[in-house]
């Protein structure tokens, strides 16, 4: 395809829209850099930001369609991806209880967020292949096995947000698929029970903790610190927040993790109910415009590709907001695009860059 080609049918809104998010997350991790006197992350970001890019345009040159037809490929990154994560309990380090990242000099790499995005590609492949069969609940059974070494993994890292994720992605992909009613049923049922007997021997007294503490948020100082402090940031921002690079929680060190998991509260701190609004409706257009390649692709691939990417993001959205808005536990999910973090940050765009390849090469009808 030539360059010219490819500009005419690249969809200019998408990106523009992915780039007003990262906008507003290096506004906040500015904030916080400000406040820390280390623009480090602030500076790292950015680089994330322009190898994302490449490599989104990068990506929209090639044909999405090698994913489409190629198994042994899926197949090969999805392989890849569980050694990633299985080589984490060998040679990664520990940092705050958890070994969820590599160490490569200054460079800290999660294959959490890789993992995620591959779970996307196989799943559109297998139901791709199989949507008219779909009433059969052995296809639930084996898309659930390739989903099952990526969640454990994950779960034992311990990172409960993600294994949570990874699950909402399958149990999505599933329903837009066109399962059973009674087999969406079953598949509930089995999760209340595997709460039940997660809750009893599978999670670790912090994660209860943060459970119980969002039940009853009355431990001021202990479990429940964090979500008391995203209220007073959010409550304090008002109408119209209190300034950019001005949060009191943040310079003052009230917030924690305000570059990462509680970065939503920073913005809401600094631009106010106002600015919260105005990021809304930027994710809404983001996937406005994701979900409009899937409805006019021409294909299931295509079509769930976009569909499992759009719910990807969506889920990680309400999991990040409803944190931060105490009407969710704390379980450490990012804030696609918003948050700081070059795993999550550069595969956002990978994914964007295979909606490209996807709408400038005809896979959809208009």
């Amino acid at each position: 395809m030539s360059l010219l080609g490819y500009i005419k049918k690249f969809d200019i809104w998408l990106f523009l829209a992915a780039l007003a998010l990262v906008g507003f997350g290096l506004s906040a991790i500015f904030s916080v850099s400000l406040a820390r006197n280390d623009f480090s992350n602030f500076e790292k970001q950015i680089v994330f930001l322009f190898i994302g890019i490449l490599l989104m345009t990068a990506i929209g040159f090639f044909d999405y369609r090698i994913l489409k037809n190629n198994s042994y490929l899926i197949l090969f990154l999805y392989m890849v991806c569980i050694i990633l994560l299985a080589g984490l309990y060998f040679l990664a380090p520990e940092i705050k209880g958890a070994a969820r990242w590599y160490k490569i000099g200054f460079l800290s790499i999660n294959p959490t967020e890789p993992a995620k995005f591959i779970l996307i590609i196989l799943l559109a492949k297998y139901f791709s292949k199989r949507h008219t069969e779909m009433y059969s609940f052995r296809h639930i059974i084996f898309s659930g096995l390739y989903l099952l070494p990526l969640m454990l993994l994950v779960f034992i890292q311990p990172d409960l947000g993600s294994a949570i994720v990874l699950f909402l992605i399958w149990l999505g992909m599933l329903i837009v698929s066109g399962i059973k009613i009674k087999h969406f049923l079953i598949i509930t049922l089995c999760c209340i029970l595997v709460f039940g007997l997660a809750w009893n021997f599978l999670l670790h007294d912090y994660q209860k903790q943060r459970i119980t503490s969002f039940l009853f948020p009355y431990d001021y100082y202990g479990a429940a610190w964090s979500q008391n402090q995203t209220r007073i940031s959010i409550g304090s921002g008002g109408i119209i927040g209190e300034g950019l690079f001005d949060a009191s929680q943040v310079k003052y060190g009230f917030l924690p993790e305000p570059h990462t998991d509680f970065i939503f509260s920073v913005l809401a701190h600094e631009l106010g109910l106002v600015g919260v609004t105005i990021i809304f409706i930027v994710y809404a257009l983001l996937i406005w415009r994701i979900l409009s390649i899937g409805v006019t692709s021409q294909s299931n691939f295509p079509r769930l590709f976009a569909y499992g990417f759009a719910m990807y993001l969506m889920i990680q959205f309400f999991m990040n907001i409803g944190m931060n808005a105490v009407i969710l536990p704390v379980v450490g999910i990012a804030l696609p695009f918003i948050s700081y973090g070059g795993g999550g940050l550069i595969f956002n765009f990978i994914g964007l860059g295979i909606l490209q390849s996807i709408r400038v090469r005809k896979g959809i009808l208009t």
